[in-house]
């Protein structure tokens, strides 16, 4: 089963055999760093394919022109590690990943390393280093906090122009609520192609509400 997602999600886009090769690489890499250190939950290993390597690539396609790439909070790369390796024969592409876990860095740092992906592992936390990547074309983050959050981390990127690219499950529209309290957004939603209950949010620009 295992192999029949793999080969259905590589042919559904279009994933050409080197890079799919190097996809096998960060799967075995990931399941053999996963007995230690625990990097994505249990019961989702056995779908990495559908539930986190699919999920990562849709990212290119809601920004097929974007070259560099600040991905927060990678963890096990995902969706960070997974564009670098995807994206790798675009011209210039490159992907940032922000993590302060220096365990989880070690698995990204050795990963994008036997895979050849171009891609900087940054350790350290996001509120001490956001402002220092004005050059980026997309901000990305998955699994890792509220939109309220994620708004409130990213706003000096946001509020001039870089794009915010946030996938989200099922409690989307009660995020999106609760933010526009605070915040003045123009977005878009894009229909997940991995969980008909998801979307991914797709920021463009970014204010403070007045209080």
């Amino acid at each position: 089963m295992a192999a029949d997602d793999r080969d259905r999600i590589l042919a559904q886009y279009d994933v050409s055999r080197e890079t799919s090769r190097l996809l096998d690489i960060y799967v075995e890499q990931l399941t053999r760093w996963q007995a230690v250190k625990n990097l994505v939950g249990p019961g989702t290993l056995s779908e990495v394919w559908t539930r986190h390597v699919a999920d990562a690539l849709q990212l290119l396609d809601a920004m097929p022109n974007a070259t560099r790439w600040l991905d927060l909070g990678s963890g096990a790369g995902i969706p960070g590690l997974i564009l670098a390796i995807a994206g790798r024969d675009r011209e210039m592409f490159h992907v940032k990943l922000l993590e302060s876990n220096s365990r989880k860095c070690a698995f990204l740092t050795e990963t994008a390393r036997l895979t050849g992906a171009p891609a900087t592992i940054i350790n350290a936390r996001i509120e001490t280093v956001i402002d220092q990547h004005h050059d980026t074309d997309v901000v990305c983050a998955r699994a890792l906090a509220s939109l309220d959050q994620l708004l409130a981390w990213t706003e000096p990127l946001l509020k001039t122009g870089i794009t915010g690219l946030f996938p989200k499950g099922r409690d989307a529209s009660a995020e999106l609520t609760e933010a526009v309290g605070k915040w003045s957004l123009t977005y878009d939603s894009i229909p997940s192609r991995t969980d008909p209950q998801a979307q991914i949010l797709r920021i463009t620009a970014l204010s403070r509400r007045d209080s």
